[in-house]
């Protein structure tokens, strides 16, 4: 098997080679500035989908735990909503769909936030989840203790509740986290310039498919794993004392 790294150094426009592999004005010139800057956005799409999957499923799992029996039905009809439709179907709706409804979605410098917001809200249902066991784990003298010393409902879930149970939860938060960067591959559906849209496009113009998919792999390999380490690197910090694994 022979393999050609060096095209990684030509110019995407001519195929001539550039020294030093990058091009001038930090422009994408070459197939290595292409992927980092494709490394880039699927990074962006990540955490911009993973911050809201979070904000938002912390919501759906307090209110999927809430007294009000309306307030715990919105919660569970969110969370049955999102994760059963497939999200490349949720993509596709978020991007052809929802604008026919709101123009204004329509502007091709959205569908990044489009994508956003398909990738966080199915994630978000999936945190809800975690968010809602983690609660549910705790004993139930916690909430009274707090309301017995005067909070309110979100008093007692912002300082008793939602700081224990978030500890709790960070395990499978993590392997959610992990999956948000593997997912934002569905990108490349709706042509936005990311990793896996890099891999199709770049391989199909040079067809150095083995050169091209398995550095793009290790990138996904990379940004998972740095996910991982920082999670783990959380837990060992925040640890409730006299847990499993404690110190």
């Amino acid at each position: 098997m022979s393999w050609d790294w060096q095209f990684y150094c030509n110019d995407t426009a001519t195929g001539e080679a550039i020294a030093g592999c990058f091009g001038p004005g930090g422009r994408e010139q070459t197939y290595l500035q292409w992927m980092l800057h494709a490394w880039g956005w699927s990074l962006t799409i990540s955490l911009a989908a993973l911050l809201l999957a979070l904000i938002v499923g912390s919501m759906i799992g307090i209110l999927r735990t809430a007294p009000n029996k309306w307030l715990a039905s919105f919660g569970e009809a969110w969370t049955e909503l999102f994760r059963n439709i497939p999200l490349l179907v949720q993509v596709f709706l978020w991007y052809y769909v929802l604008p026919e409804f709101i123009p204004v979605l329509k502007d091709p410098e959205l569908k990044t936030l489009l994508v956003v917001c398909a990738l966080g809200f199915f994630t978000s249902a999936r945190v809800g989840e975690q968010v809602k066991a983690g609660i549910q784990t705790l004993p139930r003298g916690q909430r009274y203790a707090g309301q017995a010393l005067g909070m309110t409902l979100p008093q007692t879930y912002r300082y008793v509740l939602l700081p224990m149970a978030y500890r709790i939860v960070i395990p499978p938060l993590t392997s959610e986290s992990m999956n948000i960067v593997k997912n934002s591959a569905v990108a490349f559906a709706i042509s936005i310039p990311e990793l896996a849209q890099f891999a199709q496009q770049a391989s199909e113009e040079t067809s150095h498919f083995e050169e091209i998919f398995i550095p793009v792999t290790l990138l996904y390999f990379v940004s998972a794993f740095a996910i991982n380490r920082v999670a783990k690197f959380i837990e060992a910090r925040v640890r409730i004392p006299g847990t499993v694994g404690a110190k």
